[in-house]
């Protein structure tokens, strides 16, 4: 299906029509709106709106020109305001992309750009507004024909991108680019230009194993280039607490050595206080594959799948090796979608949004769809 989540300026979006964020009175609100009327000419589609179009109920929406804008059109959706999820918020939101679409499809519109609708300052929440948009967005594809963008841009995903970037793609070099010359060269070596091992190289590996307070003599430091600055292995005392903790952890993991997939999953959620909601929300997995997982321990999900419930479910990067081997699946150094996964997972990023951004980035398969 075409359709792409994309880190951009919405206003710089070349499709035939973006959709906007808007207020039910003809006035400008902050975030997306502001920078929609600042693009496309903000006196102009003011003006426009004022005249036009006037006051317009949360989950309407309506068509105005793109005035200066790249795009042709403007859909505003006029967006809900998030109180809690009681005041029928998550009815209003699917109506904005279902009637955003159909005004689209119903003037011709070929290509659509849409923000994260409402999770911004009308503080929808960002995880159960993206799965929200992928499945009204989905359900359209399925019997017409679009090119559809999620545009995801604001301060904290522009910044997030920039951070991730440069430690990310180190990530990538060390896991990846690595195994790649492994599996070609059968081992890596260092070595000088005669073929003769690097002298550091056999000074460590003929110095004798310290023990854990011992350093090593100063003439072999001076041929390793390491400094005499710490004792090696130095192991922090551990009191009784620790120990008592680490026996009841093991303990548990000896409770459930048997456990499927499912049965596995549903342990650790339990085991953080989380409810399924969170989880499946958070990994933006339809509800219904979900209660698929709950309600059958026999489940077998597909690799991404349960890749997605590793991050809904905030696992650690050994958790997620554990419960990926009892689906049958290990995480390979040799593909780049595992790599990602187990960086975002390994340095505690559960943001499914970025992540999806950062594969497309990569030119990898989305798994946001």
């Amino acid at each position: 299906m075409p359709f792409k989540i994309v880190r951009n300026d919405i206003t710089r979006m070349h499709t035939e029509a973006i959709v906007n964020t808007a207020n039910e009175a003809p006035v400008v609100g902050p975030g997306c709106d502001a920078a929609v009327y600042q693009a496309a000419g903000y006196e102009k589609l003011l003006a426009y709106r004022k005249e036009k179009i006037g006051d317009a109920a949360q989950g309407e929406v309506f068509l105005t020109p793109g005035f200066d804008l790249p795009a042709r059109y403007i859909i505003h959706a006029v967006s809900p305001l998030f109180q809690g999820g009681g005041q029928q918020e998550e009815e209003k939101l699917r109506a904005c992309y279902q009637k955003s679409l159909a005004l689209a499809d119903a003037h011709g519109i070929r290509s659509v750009s849409f923000p994260l609708i409402s999770t911004g300052g009308y503080g929808y929440p960002k995880e159960e507004g993206m799965r929200i948009a992928v499945d009204e967005i989905h359900a359209f594809l399925l019997t017409h024909e679009m090119m559809v963008y999620l545009v995801v841009f604001d301060d904290k995903a522009a910044q997030m991108g920039k951070n991730l970037a440069p430690d990310l793609e180190a990530y990538i070099d060390r896991n990846y680019v690595e195994q790649k010359q492994l599996e070609e060269y059968g081992k890596l070596r260092m070595s000088m230009p005669d073929g003769e091992p690097d002298r550091r190289s056999r000074v460590l590996r003929a110095a004798p194993m310290p023990d854990r307070e011992e350093r090593l003599p100063e003439a072999d430091l001076a041929e390793t280039g390491f400094k005499n600055s710490a004792p090696f292995f130095s192991v922090p005392e551990q009191g009784d607490e620790f120990f008592e903790e680490l026996d009841r952890k093991l303990a548990q993991r000896m409770e459930h050595l048997s456990d499927t997939f499912a049965q596995y999953l549903m342990y650790l959620i339990r085991s953080r206080g989380m409810d399924n909601a969170q989880v499946y929300k958070r990994a933006i997995i339809d509800k219904k594959v979900f209660s698929k997982i709950k309600n059958n321990p026999d489940y077998h999900p597909q690799k991404l799948t349960a890749l997605c419930l590793c991050v809904g479910a905030r696992l650690n990067l050994d958790e997620t090796k554990d419960l990926l081997a009892r689906a049958g699946y290990a995480l390979s150094p040799c593909d780049k979608t595992d790599v990602i996964f187990s960086y975002f997972i390994e340095n505690g990023i559960y943001d499914m949004v970025e992540l999806d951004i950062q594969l497309e980035e990569h030119g990898l398969p989305c798994v946001i769809r």
